[in-house]
Formats: structure tokens, sequence, C-alpha cells
């Protein structure tokens, strides 16, 4: 699968749908969790817990060495946030809930990012802003015969239009019977370059974006990416399936 489309049967398109839906439920679950005074590792065993009690299995956790089910990334961490039981939510913070599933032996993977208790109407459109980029280019973008790049600068272009900077070094990708697999789905391109889409086939679309400038780094513990300016970050993202006259969120 490394330089190839992976093409979905009925019955593993029925698969990834009974993923998503648990990965779905998952994330507003969690996200209805989050409030100030919450440990990230608190909500990690209850998203854990909550995808072992419906069939699946957590995606993320052991996933290349990674140790939680959640990826949980505060403020300036843009993603691969690792749960802690001392990383205690404060009100005004932000947070990013990136979760997997693995259902059937096919995986789907989500995104969001919510608000501990009040943040300012300036922080509050940057998510927004993120959000309503997602489904939007899902609509405007999505569908058989499109090219990768298309998404990726119709994504760039609206997060440039809203003052924010995508994160270009960070990508989308292909799934399916691995989590990361062909084609990565950048978050700045050109229209018309890229691979172009069959029908049947999934991708994680993901728009990364900060408030300040997009520079990130890696922590020490070799998995939390952060803003090099310490700028706020938002990530979104959607499992996608391409189907015959467009698309369908999966999850």
């Amino acid at each position: 699968m490394r330089d190839q489309f992976q093409i979905f049967s009925p019955s593993e398109v029925a698969s990834l749908r009974k993923g998503g839906a648990i990965l779905r439920e998952c994330l507003t679950f969690v996200s209805g969790l989050v409030r100030p005074g919450v440990s990230t590792l608190s909500l990690d065993q209850a998203a854990e817990e909550f995808i072992r009690s419906r069939g699946g299995v957590p995606a993320f956790k052991g996933y290349q060495g990674f140790p939680a089910t959640l990826c949980a990334s505060v403020n300036d961490e843009v993603v691969h946030g690792i749960p802690r039981i001392d990383r205690v939510l404060r009100d005004g913070q932000i947070i990013s809930l990136d979760c997997g599933v693995l259902f059937d032996g096919l995986y789907t993977d989500a995104c969001l990012s919510v608000s501990v208790g009040s943040v300012s109407p300036k922080i509050q459109r940057f998510l927004n802003a993120v959000s309503v980029t997602l489904e939007e280019v899902i609509q405007d973008c999505v569908r058989p015969g499109a090219h990768v790049g298309d998404i990726s600068a119709a994504i760039e272009r609206q997060l440039k239009k809203g003052g924010y900077a995508p994160v270009g070094l960070l990508t989308g990708h292909g799934l399916g019977t691995h989590l990361h697999q062909f084609p990565d789905v950048p978050n700045i391109g050109k229209p018309g370059t890229g691979p172009v889409l069959p029908k049947g086939t999934m991708i994680a679309i993901e728009p990364i974006a900060t408030m300040g400038k997009a520079d990130i780094f890696t922590a020490l513990d070799q998995w939390t990416v952060l803003t090099v300016d310490h700028s706020l970050a938002g990530h979104f993202e959607h499992s996608v399936l391409i189907t015959e006259t467009g698309s369908e969120i999966i999850a």
C-alpha cells in the first residue's frame, strides 16, 4: 500500500461505517468531559473504555510505541500530546482530541479541538475557522477524479484567508488496513497536482493551523509537536470515503 490507493469492498465499507460510528461517538463523549480541573489522562482512560465497550480497539495505543488512546494536545501542542495525570486542564485553554479506532481490521481516524471553559472570542473564531475549513473543503473538493492537491490548496487558501498559518509539515493520509498509508494529504498545495482520487478509497483530511507562525518542533518525549512561537494550534480531522458522486464522512 506504499504507492497505491486501497479500494474497499461493500463489506469493508460496512465495517468502516461501524468503526467510524464508534469513533464519532467516542469523540463526542470525551469532548463533553472537557472542563477545568480534568486531567488529560482521565480523558484518555474514558476514551479507551468507550471504544472497547463498543467492540473497537484503540488504534493509537501501542502504534509505533505511542502509549495512549488519545493524542491530547493542549494550547501550543500541535499534535501527538501524550495524556498525563499531571496535565490538568485550566480555564481558557484549548485541547485537540485526536483518536483512532480499529474495527474488523480497518482503521478510522478523527480529531476535534475544543475550548476548556471560556475562551476569548478571538480564540473561538480560530477554532471555528479551522472546523469550517474541514467541512467546506470536503463538500467542495472531495469527489472521484479530484486531485489531492485540490484539497491541499483549498485548505491552505481558506486558512490563510482567515489570517491563520496552515502547518505544512503535517499531513492527512490514506486509511484502511494501515493507520497511515498512501496518499499523503498535505495542508498546503496547488490545484491539479498530486494523486487522483478513485471511487472506493478513504482518506483522512486534517486541517492543522496556528494563530501565529507555522514553524514546529518535537519535544524531548519524541512525540509532542509544538509551535516554535508558542502560538495556539487547532486541529480538526475526518475520515472520508470517496463515493460514486462525492464523499461520505465515515468518522
